[in-house]
């Protein structure tokens, strides 16, 4: 089965669409749990399925390192190893060309890293990140890219942007011939530079993509900069595609891009954030290692979805993360989980039905009166 996408409804710039895949359909707005490493971390995969994930994230760079992209292909391919039916993307590891700068060096050819776990030398180029990723298995696999953390000046950000570029070139030519009717998504750069992200965006529907990525956001600057930059980047990109903003974000940041074009979201902040005692309810945010909630008999959310949020009291929450329990962690993230999902769903029928500006609306009037109430401190990105 070839990749597809669909638009169903449309609401000003906010939009619902199926995209169809060999492992099944992905309703968008959608929002893709991080699995980087085959797993989403400390969540089991039944919880992580019964939240509403129908797409999940892995990660090229890690895979390829440990347990290694030859040994998951002789194993049946992703979704054999981790026993996951549902569709998934692979990142293509341009995201850890920043991140593990002091770990490597980029030239035209790639990237040479010093492997984070053993010091070894290893090598990422275009092709060899499409080899990868069709080792892997995965119905969307991503182009290389180089990925420069924010402020940077424009020279800095001009040359990486041409370097994605002519990486984008090869990653097509790569991938075609091995595609087997998986999709292969380009990556916008050009970091708050609106003329070079608009010059990213027309070569790269030059070069022809199944979907397009918004890439180089959440990485330092602030947040009216990037929903400008989204706005504008989307409306170049072609209506008839899906547009996939990488890395982000908040509630707030997915609504904001949802309400101005963008169709698929990954973050780490609903596990990483409910590892840390805090958790999303439609309330808005709870730190559940506050005081206040040592003698709560109340469930977070006695109507939720989540059978967590549900049957434990908050003062058990609350007394597992002071005692070290990991269980609190795994019950958050789960949580958490459930909340994005509902979150986007929640979108989804708001498109459906003309009112998403409303949705988003009150959404953040619960999350503006948790911060008032002190229940929220700064909930991070990536």
């Amino acid at each position: 089965m070839r990749f597809s996408f669909r638009l169903t409804e449309t609401d000003g710039a906010a939009r619902a669409g199926e995209m169809t895949t060999a492992h099944g359909v992905v309703h968008t707005p959608a929002f893709m749990p991080v699995g980087t490493q085959a797993a989403v971390k400390g969540v089991h995969h039944d919880d992580v399925r019964a939240a509403g994930t129908e797409l999940l994230l892995a990660n090229t760079y890690h895979l390829m390192l440990r347990p290694g992209a030859e040994r998951v292909a002789a194993l049946g391919g992703l979704h054999s190893f981790m026993n996951w039916p549902q569709p998934m993307l692979t990142d293509s590891g341009g995201f850890q060309v920043m991140s593990l700068a002091a770990l490597r060096k980029v030239t035209e050819q790639g990237v040479t890293f010093r492997s984070h776990l053993d010091g070894a030398l290893v090598e990422l180029s275009p092709e060899r990140a499409m080899q990868v990723q069709v080792l892997l298995g995965s119905d969307i696999a991503m182009q290389l890219d180089e990925c420069v953390r924010l402020p940077a000046d424009h020279a800095e950000i001009e040359r990486a942007m041409k370097l994605s570029l002519r990486w984008a070139e090869r990653c097509k030519r790569a991938f075609e011939a091995a595609a087997q009717g998986r999709a292969l998504f380009g990556i916008v750069q050009g970091g708050d530079d609106q003329k070079l992200r608009e010059e990213s965006a027309r070569a790269l529907v030059g070069i022809g993509f199944d979907g397009y990525a918004v890439g180089g956001l959440a990485v330092g600057e602030a947040q009216d900069v990037m929903l400008d930059v989204v706005e504008r980047t989307a409306a170049a990109l072609p209506a008839e595609q899906p547009r996939y903003l990488m890395g982000v974000g908040t509630p707030a940041d997915i609504l904001g891009a949802i309400g101005r074009g963008i169709d698929v979201f990954d973050c780490v902040l609903p596990t990483r954030n409910g590892r840390h005692g805090l958790a999303f309810t439609r309330f808005g945010p709870i730190n559940i290692k506050n005081a206040r909630h040592a003698d709560d008999e109340r469930p977070l959310d006695a109507e939720s979805r989540c059978p967590a949020a549900r049957n434990f009291s908050r003062a058990y929450l609350h007394h597992l993360f002071r005692s070290g329990e990991a269980l609190g962690g795994t019950l958050l993230s789960t949580i958490n989980l459930y909340y994005y999902q509902d979150l986007v769903a929640g979108a989804r029928a708001s498109i459906a039905a003309g009112r998403f500006a409303d949705y988003a609306a009150r959404i953040g009037e619960q999350w503006a009166a948790k911060r008032d109430m002190g229940d929220i401190g700064d909930i991070g990105e990536n």
